[in-house]
């Protein structure tokens, strides 16, 4: 519990007590218990984007909302990561300077067209989940996100001068990956009954897409940091919910 709780006070808004004192053990705890709290924030997606649909809402207004809260529950720390990631990763030079450029604390060229890219494509895919009448579809998608960052912190080193990236990279083994892993399939099936395989594809291909962007970023910043464990997270979610709201 100590851990589930400090997953909570990291990844939401939530009025939810970590505990005082955290060490590399409980924070690597805290990451495999990130879906929970994606669950969580994907059941009040999905509940949200009900009631404006039932409010007579257009659904792309909807979408904007919807990701607008999320945004707001999460203190909009992963759409930040994601941007700085993105200037990073455009940034010419050494991965020193690259570093230097995503703790800047502006947002350039290539973090305004992540940000723009990656909330157009989530609030558009969730519109057409709620024209589907596909609810739990967006509840997986956002948890799939948080699936990510566990994936991330996986036989990675930290980034230099990253205190968050010192506590959580290379946390994880082999066991919470793979099972979050056949959890989220398992509830992707459910999400996109007809065709049978959508589901598990959307989520194989979001985890798929996020650990190549995760693996790069490691390779060009020199390790982990907070920032691409935010990038993933958002990355993730456009991706499960784009192929899902999908019609083959």
């Amino acid at each position: 519990m100590k851990a589930v709780r400090l997953a909570f006070s990291w990844l939401s808004v939530l009025p939810v007590r970590g505990p005082e004192a955290i060490d590399r053990e409980v924070a690597g705890r805290a990451i495999a218990s990130a879906p929970l709290v994606g669950l969580v924030l994907g059941l009040a997606a999905a509940a949200s984007m009900r009631v404006f649909d039932a409010a007579g809402t257009s659904s792309a207004l909807g979408g904007v909302l919807v990701v607008g809260g999320l945004a707001l529950l999460t203190r909009g720390m992963h759409l930040d990561g994601l941007a700085d990631t993105a200037d990073g990763l455009g940034c010419y030079g050494p991965p020193e300077r690259a570093r230097e450029v995503m703790k800047s604390g502006g947002v350039g060229a290539f973090g305004a067209a992540a940000l723009v890219f990656a909330i157009g494509v989530q609030a558009l895919s969730f519109a057409a989940l709620a024209d589907a009448h596909r609810w739990w579809a967006i509840a997986v998608a956002v948890t799939v996100g948080r699936v990510a960052v566990v994936w991330a912190c996986r036989g990675a080193a930290a980034a230099p001068g990253t205190g968050f990236g010192a506590l959580v990279a290379g946390t994880q083994g082999r066991a919470a990956p793979v099972a979050w892993a056949v959890f989220a399939v398992a509830a992707a099936y459910f999400a996109a009954p007809d065709p049978f395989w959508l589901g598990p594809v959307a989520v194989v291909l979001a985890l798929v897409v996020t650990r190549v962007v995760v693996r790069h970023c490691v390779r060009r910043f020199e390790g982990l940091g907070g920032d691409v464990l935010g990038a993933a997270v958002e990355i993730a979610v456009a991706v499960t919910a784009a192929v899902l709201s999908s019609r083959p």
